[in-house]
This record gives C-alpha cells, sequence and structure tokens, in this order.
C-alpha cells in the first residue's frame, strides 16, 4: 500500500539532510564548486544622459571596478548567477581565492520559488511583426515547469537541502522569507520548522494579491483563490527587525484625532493605565488625585505632565496621555497585506515574466529586515524584482536562476537601471557536478555519461579497443535525409571541458583516419568556448556538425520514469548559435581613438531545440528568415578584451529608446570613444538574444 505524505515525510526530510550535509562536507574539500566570472557588467543608458552625468556614473563605475582590481578581486561587486541555486549556494559557502565563504554572511534571503502548481509558466517574447503593417509578433516560451515526477513528495525532496544551505548562509541577524501559495505552504512550514526551528518562525503573511475575481470562473465549484503566503523565519533571536508603519486613513485620523490645541495641531487621547494593573509589576501612585497602576515610573509620569501631554477632562477622571497627529508613525503593519496590488499590464516595471511580484511587496520585507548596505539573496531570481529592489535602497545583493530567460531579463533591467557594475557569473564545470548529483560521486565516470548521451543521440559506441575513453559513437544506414550507408562518427565531448576549437580539430582528425575514415562527424558538447561560432566558421568544414547537449539532461534523467529509452523520443541536441560583424573602423580623434562597430549576422540555434509550440516556432522561423538581426535582445562591446573577463564599455539593448526610437530592436552600429591604445586592439562583442542564448565574436584590430 502506498505511504501518504505525511508518512513520506520523516524519509524525504531524512534524505534532503543528507543530501545537504554531503554538499557542506564536499566544501571543505579541494575539489569544490566554484563560479565563473562571464562578464563584468557596467550599466549604462549613455545617449539619454547629458555628458556631464554619463561621465560622472562612469567614473562611480571605474571606481567600483578600480577597488575590486585593487584587492585581488576581493572588493564587493554584486552577483547576477546562472544555473542550479543548490550549486550556487555550495559555491557561495565554499568561496574561493577571490571571495571568501559567505557562510552566515547574508542579511535577507527572499525566494519565490515554484509553487507545485502543475504548470508551465511562459514569457512573452514581443518582436517586429512579419506581417505588412508591421504590427508586433508575440512569442510565448516556457520560463520553467512546476511540475514533480512524484508530486509533492519530489517537490519538498528538492526544497529541503537548499532550505538547509540557506540557514547556513544567513547571518545570525538574518531573516528569511518564503513566497508561496495555498498548493504547498502547509507542508513548506511543516518543513521550515524542521530546519529552522518551531520558535523562530514569526509570521504567515497574507498578501492579498488581486480583486475577488481571482481565479474564479462562474460556475466554479470553490472560492475565489486571491491571496498568496509568505512564511517569515528568523536564523536566531538576534533578528534585525525595523517595524513598518502604514499611513492612517482619513476615517481613522477623523475618528481618533478629534482633540485640538489653540493653535490647531491634532491629537487623540491614550490611556496610561498599566496592562495587568498591580499583578503585573506595574508601579502603583496617585496621578492628579486617581491612584492606579500606570504604565510609566513616577519620573516619566512626571516629565509628561510637566511637557503638558497628561489631560484630564473633568476632575476625577483617569488621566490620558496626548498623542499627537503629526508625531504618528501610522499604523503597524500586519499580517494581512491587503494595500499592495499585484502588477497590472500598464505597470511601468513589468517585465512579462510570467511569475513576476511588484517592488513594493519586496520594498516593505527589505526595510523591516535588512539593514543599509546589508546583503540580499534571491536564489529564483526570476524578473530580477529582488537585485532591483535592493539596487534602490542601498542594499547589496545575490541573485540565482536556472532560467535563461530569467537570467536575460534581469541582466537587462539592471542595466536599465543604471545599477552599480555587477558581476555575471556561471557555475564551474555545472555538468560535472550534476552528474555526480546523478550517478553518486563515488561511481561517477565521464564515460558512463559519454554513453548515456551516445544513446540519446541514436548512436552505437564504438568497440573498445578504438574507444577507450567510452565517448565514441556510430551511426551507419539510412538516415532521414542521407544517402544510403552513410557513416557518422559521433563524439561525446567531456563536461570537464570547454568545447572549443582543438576538440573540433581533433574530431576532423578522428573522422579522416579512424577505422578508415568517415563520411562526417557530429561533436556534442556540454559547455563551449565563447567563440565557439568562430572557430566553426574559420574550419569551414560541411562534414562537421557541432551539437549542444541539452543542459537540463541530467535533471530529466533525475525524475522517475524517465527512462533513456523514454527520453530518446523527447531530447533535441540543438546547433549553436553565431554572431557575426562588419570589420570594425578604427581611427584617431583629438582625444583618443574612435571605433566603429557594426553587426553583421545573427544565426540562431535551431527553433526546434527552444520550447516553443508549433505556432510560435512558426512565428520565430519567419522572423528568422527576414531579419535575424531582430533577435538580438542586448549587445556589448569590451574594447580591451583580456581573453578571460569579459567588460562592457558600450552597450545597447532592446527598450533603451536613448540610443534608437524603435523599442523592439536594438541599434546595429556602435561608435565608441576609448583611449590611445598603443599597437593592435583586441575587441570582443557579445550578444544576448531574446530567448538568454550567448554569441560572442573576438577580432584584433590593426594598430593605428
Amino acid at each position: 500500500m502506498l505511504k501518504s505524505l505525511i508518512e513520506q515525510l520523516p524519509e524525504i526530510v531524512k534524505n534532503g539532510r543528507k543530501e545537504a550535509e554531503a554538499i557542506l562536507q564536499g566544501i571543505e574539500g579541494q575539489r569544490r564548486i566554484a563560479l565563473q566570472t562571464r562578464e563584468v557588467v557596467l550599466p549604462a543608458r549613455e545617449s539619454s544622459m547629458p555628458d556631464w552625468v554619463m561621465q560622472q556614473n562612469r567614473e562611480q563605475q571605474a571606481q567600483v571596478v578600480a577597488a575590486d582590481e585593487a584587492t585581488g578581486g576581493k572588493a564587493w561587486m554584486n552577483r547576477l548567477i546562472y544555473g542550479d541555486n543548490l550549486l550556487a549556494m555550495a559555491a557561495l559557502l565554499a568561496g574561493d581565492e577571490h571571495t571568501p565563504s559567505l557562510r552566515g554572511k547574508l542579511d535577507l534571503i527572499y525566494i519565490d520559488p515554484p509553487f507545485d502548481s502543475k504548470s508551465d509558466y511562459r514569457t512573452k517574447v514581443t518582436l517586429p511583426g512579419v506581417e505588412l503593417e508591421q504590427r508586433p509578433t508575440v512569442i510565448e516560451q516556457f520560463a520553467y515547469s512546476d511540475t514533480w515526477a512524484d508530486g509533492t513528495a519530489s517537490y519538498l525532496a528538492m526544497m529541503i537541502p537548499r532550505l538547509i544551505l540557506m540557514r547556513e548562509l544567513l547571518a545570525d541577524t538574518g531573516s528569511i522569507y518564503i513566497h508561496l501559495d495555498w498548493h504547498v505552504a502547509h507542508y513548506v512550514k511543516l518543513v521550515m520548522d524542521d530546519v529552522f526551528g518551531k520558535e523562530n518562525f514569526i509570521n504567515e503573511i497574507v498578501w492579498k494579491r488581486s480583486d475577488a475575481k481571482g481565479d474564479s470562473a462562474q460556475g466554479s465549484s470553490h472560492y475565489s483563490r486571491v491571496h498568496d503566503v509568505i512564511l517569515f523565519f528568523q536564523k536566531s533571536p538576534h533578528r534585525y527587525w525595523h517595524q513598518q508603519f502604514l499611513p492612517l486613513s482619513e476615517a481613522y485620523i477623523n475618528y481618533s484625532y478629534k482633540h485640538q490645541d489653540p493653535d490647531g495641531r491634532r491629537y487623540k487621547l491614550e490611556n496610561m493605565l498599566g496592562p495587568g494593573g498591580e499583578v503585573k509589576g506595574n508601579p502603583v501612585y496617585e496621578v492628579m488625585g486617581v491612584r492606579r497602576a500606570w504604565r510609566y515610573s513616577r519620573e516619566r509620569m512626571q516629565q509628561l505632565i510637566e511637557a503638558g501631554l497628561v489631560v484630564q477632562t473633568r476632575p476625577g477622571t483617569v488621566p490620558m496621555q496626548k498623542k499627537y497627529l503629526d508625531e504618528s508613525k501610522g499604523v503597524q503593519v500586519g499580517s494581512w497585506w491587503d494595500d499592495v496590488s499585484m502588477l497590472r499590464g500598464w505597470s511601468s516595471e513589468k517585465t512579462d515574466y510570467a511569475t513576476q511580484k511588484p517592488e513594493k511587496l519586496i520594498e516593505r520585507i527589505v526595510h523591516a529586515s535588512c539593514p543599509r548596505g546589508g546583503l540580499i539573496a534571491d536564489f529564483n531570481a526570476g524578473s530580477g524584482t529582488a537585485a532591483a529592489v535592493a539596487e534602490k535602497l542601498g542594499r547589496r545583493w545575490i541573485c540565482v536562476d536556472f532560467g535563461k530567460p530569467a537570467c536575460m531579463i534581469t541582466r537587462k533591467r539592471l542595466i536599465d537601471l543604471e545599477a552599480k557594475p555587477f558581476l555575471y557569473q556561471a557555475i564551474g564545470d555545472y555538468q560535472v557536478e550534476a552528474a555526480k548529483a546523478h550517478f553518486g560521486t563515488r561511481d561517477f565516470r565521464i564515460g558512463d555519461l559519454a554513453q548515456i548521451v551516445l544513446s540519446l543521440y541514436g548512436a552505437s559506441p564504438l568497440s573498445a579497443d578504438a574507444n577507450p575513453q567510452r565517448n565514441l559513437g556510430q551511426i551507419v544506414g539510412l538516415q532521414p535525409g542521407s544517402r544510403k550507408g552513410r557513416k557518422t562518427l559521433v563524439l561525446a565531448d567531456s563536461p570537464n571541458i570547454l568545447t572549443g576549437a582543438g576538440t573540433l580539430k581533433k574530431a576532423i582528425a578522428l573522422r579522416d583516419s579512424l577505422l578508415g575514415g568517415w563520411d562526417r562527424v557530429v561533436v556534442l558538447g556540454w559547455n563551449f568556448e565563447p567563440a565557439i561560432g568562430q572557430a566553426i566558421a574559420t574550419l569551414d568544414d560541411s562534414r562537421l556538425e557541432v551539437l549542444v547537449i541539452p543542459p537540463d539532461l541530467l535533471d530529466r534523467l533525475r525524475k522517475k520514469g524517465n527512462s533513456v529509452e523514454r527520453l530518446r523520443q523527447q531530447v533535441r541536441f540543438a546547433s549553436l548559435q553565431y554572431l557575426a560583424i562588419h570589420p570594425v573602423q578604427r581611427q584617431r580623434t583629438a582625444e583618443g581613438e574612435q571605433l566603429t562597430v557594426r553587426l553583421k549576422n545573427y544565426v540562431l540555434l535551431s527553433p526546434e531545440a527552444i520550447n516553443l509550440d508549433d505556432t510560435n516556432r512558426q512565428k520565430l522561423q519567419a522572423i528568422i528568415n527576414r531579419d535575424p538581426l531582430a533577435l538580438v535582445e542586448y549587445w556589448a562591446v569590451d574594447t580591451d578584451y583580456d581573453g578571460q573577463v569579459f567588460r562592457s564599455t558600450w552597450q545597447d539593448y532592446r527598450g533603451n529608446t536613448a540610443n534608437d526610437a524603435d523599442p523592439l530592436r536594438v541599434v546595429e552600429q556602435a561608435r565608441i570613444d576609448a583611449p590611445v591604445h598603443a599597437g593592435m586592439r583586441r575587441l570582443c562583442v557579445r550578444a544576448v538574444d531574446v530567448f538568454g542564448y550567448e554569441a560572442e565574436v573576438v577580432v584584433t584590430v590593426e594598430a593605428i
């Protein structure tokens, strides 16, 4: 007989603790999970501001970067991290030579995790239309899937180790807020009681997010669901707290503040009796002829009398305290929040991310539970609301998300906000760590993973003597679109390395020499060198194909019921995206140099690899055929690229109408003023498309 979820819960918690303990033990070892910096983002909407403002912003950004470089990378910079939040938290706990461990350093964690809603959430992408009237084309893509193989049991199994690591990251004065709804809030509360301690539960906050219409259509069989739940826990009793207040309503003011001084100053009269009377230890003495147990000491009462703040309306009545309206902070915020509306379509902060929350909601939490200059983390970043609020309120931040659309939206939002420089990071050796989670640390072998990848692609392994690393396979015979008897060699690259030009040359050599040669070779890679597109174009080999292994493959394998045979029908291996630019123009100016960079083409990975339905895929294909540069969401230039970290000295993005009147396009040409640079100059141009995929090109410009 199957166990109920409540019966399974102790085992789920036990296994979650084991997983967290294994991670915590692992970060103490020699092989730690590390973060790799992909970009130092220097936000600016340059032409939208006067020159002196732009220069001031650039100087402030330069100071941040200079401080970071002067300390060997140890000065604080905010972080946007792409990858699994479990591995990101492990990396933050481990620290590295540049950044010490953040164990016990976070002042506030706000997370808005999946709700176990059994739904697939989508983001909307608006592109220039393909119709003659040039109406915008709206494409919907999946942001993330909130479905779990074993239902709520597997959802909780996912949450528990992450909550344990969050507790390790929180400071003793820190707080955590978890945003949920009716699907799993009650189960997560039980888990939080276990992880943080029931005594550290502070509030269940109810946010009335919508009106009575809610999700209840005419004839539905349930009350309209119009609220979310936010669970509020502390790390310890030393929690930071700054009470929040709401303005007094006009009706309350008229009812309560009905007294006035001669100068018109309004006040109310408030009881001064000690709660519980004498038995609770309140001091007993006489005030204006009335003996009572008071809430104030005799000395404090005398001070109030001398200040004219004690009023006896008539002889013999109990004296009352004056409370002036202009000194009132308002009414304390309670646990019922009905004053923060959900985002509407016309809201200026709307990003079209499916589960975006309003900034006002996060602002209240930040003001209450994070000191100015404190550190906030959001491990389910979504549209980046927590980062945007932290930036505006003078707090530091870390945001993590496994979705490329989420990271793209967050980065664009922060650039539009002209945030302080921040790091865009990814998890080093992500696929290796994920594979260990799937196979187990002791049993993990690169060859095991390669065999699974080859099988999913439809290739059978070569014999052991020709395939010592177990990463080569073959496809022989009739294939769709190919001639009979065609022989294809397939190489599944290691997740340990970045697939680049060296791997491609090796694959070509194997194709031409191994076992008498092959008609073509296919390279399947996990992670790629940024300039892989250039490498493919330079080789210009029609018998070479390079494909991307789905990044969520290991997550799929972990889910119950997803066998290799079943996944073979579902998994798509995608082609790479490629960016091309025109030759860069370089010329002297009175102040230094001017560089002209112009985009030429953007080739998107196969539309079949993007999670779209057929209608939206057809829309996308039409735009690809007509104007591929319309897919570029953001592009940037590093005019002195060091080959390691990209630093954006110029950028443009869709919606930045300061550079172009068309909000659905980026400009295709940039003129960039730069200091004089002796000799050849190395430039890197990086583009991010509307789906969050990146491509870049590195060029060397001759000296002038």
